[in-house]
């Protein structure tokens, strides 16, 4: 719970950022309340199984791996010694809270509860995962809000408004996945600066209104307690009520300020006098004030300089067998539909995690071209460009990644890690897009070329032919008829006897008979036997092409 209304007085400084505000960032999570939360989502579905919640869970761990968000979850620990009676009211238990409870430090939980065992379950889902886990000495909400006042994390998840108190400065109070996804955050600093409000004023609402430490003062409204400590002011409030007490809560709100801020004479006047009317005793709920307003300033938490804190602020591996192993046991998934859920989000945190370090090479003056960075760029290749719910995407191919050769990212991403890959992807598509030579037109192509050769060696047969008539030794060999000038070729060969016929050749598709001109090359003239020499070279030339 934390502060009784204290949401209800800070939702003016609500806000609702989409999910990639997390991208990048540490978190702090309060993981007794997400339990919580998780807990409820189950008794409000009829589920298949009775870990629901813990399926739930995974499904948001993914959605914010994929962003690079690192997670810290944070346990609660013993119950402090002014939660005790505000414990027992939760667990239904009418038990007065006992004096030697009262005067303990603190109460160990019960380890063996069913929601202690939930919180195990969720331990060791984090840890599958690579989120490591923080076991609190006392709140878990106050171990949050010292890690992030001391800025070791950007923010916390927690439903419990005390986390203020402790000294949070970013807090998530909710998360919606999917389809326009958003987290609820406040921020100490829109708080300070709309309301007026700083870290010893809600503590004093704390006092007034009531909280797990306290029972807060019966009456007191929740308008007049903001009017108060408004009036009162951040810087003295808490210094007032120490030395003073909760005596001016039992009197009617001053109507003036200068009642309140000079101090009135007149004690029965005077909120702020330590004495009930009528010369009473102080009363007894005075005493606690300084104990409760020290829980909230110094509670029980490891130092930030700790070894249990330096351990959870490394990064930790995933253990894709550990978790195959228990989404199987628990949820009777086999091992490729774990991968297929989880393997794409942690392939696109590594990407982040490589637009992070291009980043900060940048920052340092180290433009470095993608293949000599030291570090290999996750993406091998890209495929096809995509459009997934109107989002420019890609899908791309994935270097040394176990479990998933492909899968698709956004193009914005891509183009933040590796924008040489695109221009390597653009440069095959535009290659790819050229016209390509089909058998038809390559078809085409040779029979342009036949012909023109065609007609070539029909102009140096009519020449030779021409020649050839010179020769007066000449003797006509022919199979069948009269051929004409154009179907007789002289031979070209001088080695062949004038006896000799060759019936037929095939000349580039043509029938062409060839005809003896004489016994030898030396009753020809000079230049028949040079058109035959170069008749024979083309010939020869021909053949080579066509081999």
């Amino acid at each position: 719970m934390g502060v009784k209304n204290l949401w209800d007085i800070l939702e003016s400084c609500k806000k609702k950022l989409p999910l990639h505000h997390l991208q990048n960032k540490r978190v702090c999570v309060d993981l007794s309340c997400w339990m919580v939360q998780l807990q409820n989502i189950n008794k409000s579905y009829v589920a298949a199984t009775d870990k629901f919640y813990l399926i739930s869970l995974f499904h948001r761990l993914k959605a914010l791996i994929a962003f690079n968000c690192s997670l810290i979850f944070v346990t609660d620990g013993s119950i402090p010694s002014l939660k005790l009676s505000t414990y027992k009211r939760r667990l239904g238990s009418v038990t007065e809270v006992t004096s030697e409870e009262t005067n303990a430090s603190s109460l160990r939980r019960n380890m063996g509860s069913v929601f202690s065992c939930m919180i195990k379950d969720a331990k060791f889902l984090g840890m599958a995962l690579g989120i490591p886990c923080l076991d609190g000495l006392e709140e878990a909400e106050a171990q949050c809000a010292l890690l992030n006042s001391e800025s070791l994390c950007d923010g916390c998840f927690t439903a419990d408004s005390d986390v203020f108190l402790f000294g949070a400065r970013t807090v998530y109070r909710d998360i919606c996945l999917g389809e326009g996804g958003y987290v609820v955050c406040y921020e100490m600093a829109d708080i300070e600066k709309k309301l007026g409000f700083g870290r010893n004023s809600l503590i004093a609402l704390a006092l007034l209104l009531g909280s797990d430490y306290s029972p807060g003062v019966r009456g007191f409204g929740l308008e007049t307690a903001c009017e108060v400590v408004k009036l009162i002011g951040d810087g003295v409030i808490l210094q007032r009520i120490t030395s003073e007490g909760l005596a001016f809560a039992r009197k009617k709100e001053p109507k003036k300020r200068g009642q309140i801020l000079n101090g009135d004479a007149n004690k029965e006047n005077n909120p702020f006098h330590k004495l009930s009317i009528n010369g009473s005793e102080p009363n007894p709920q005075d005493k606690q004030c300084l104990q409760v307003i020290n829980a909230y300033l110094k509670p029980k938490c490891h130092s930030p300089d700790s070894e249990a804190v330096h351990r959870v602020l490394f990064q930790h591996p995933f253990r894709r067998n550990e978790l195959q192993q228990m989404c199987a046991e628990f949820f009777g998934w086999a091992s490729e539909k774990t991968d297929e859920y989880i393997l794409p989000k942690i392939a696109e945190r590594n990407l982040r995690r490589f637009i992070n370090l291009r980043k900060t090479s940048s920052e340092v003056g180290l433009q470095l071209p993608l293949y000599e960075l030291p570090v290999t760029c996750p993406i091998s290749a890209i495929i096809k460009s995509r459009k997934v719910q109107g989002r420019e995407c890609f899908e791309v191919a994935w270097e040394e990644m176990e479990g998933l050769k492909t899968s698709t990212v956004p193009a914005d991403l891509v183009e933040s890690a590796c924008p040489e890959k695109i221009m390597e992807f653009e440069v095959r598509k535009a290659e790819a897009k050229k016209p390509k030579r089909t058998a038809r037109s390559k078809k085409s192509e040779s029979s342009a070329a036949m012909s023109e050769v065609n007609q070539r060696l029909h102009d140096l047969l009519v020449d030779v032919e021409a020649q050839s008539n010179a020769i007066s030794s000449v003797t006509l060999h022919h199979p069948v008829g009269p051929r004409s000038a154009e179907s007789a070729v002289i031979n070209p060969y001088p080695d062949v006897t004038a006896s000799k016929v060759v019936k037929s050749q095939q000349i580039i598709g043509r029938q062409i008979d060839v005809i003896d001109l004489s016994e030898s090359e030396t009753e020809a003239s000079p230049e028949h036997a040079r058109k035959a020499r170069e008749l024979r070279l083309f010939i020869a030339s021909i053949k080579d092409d066509a081999s």
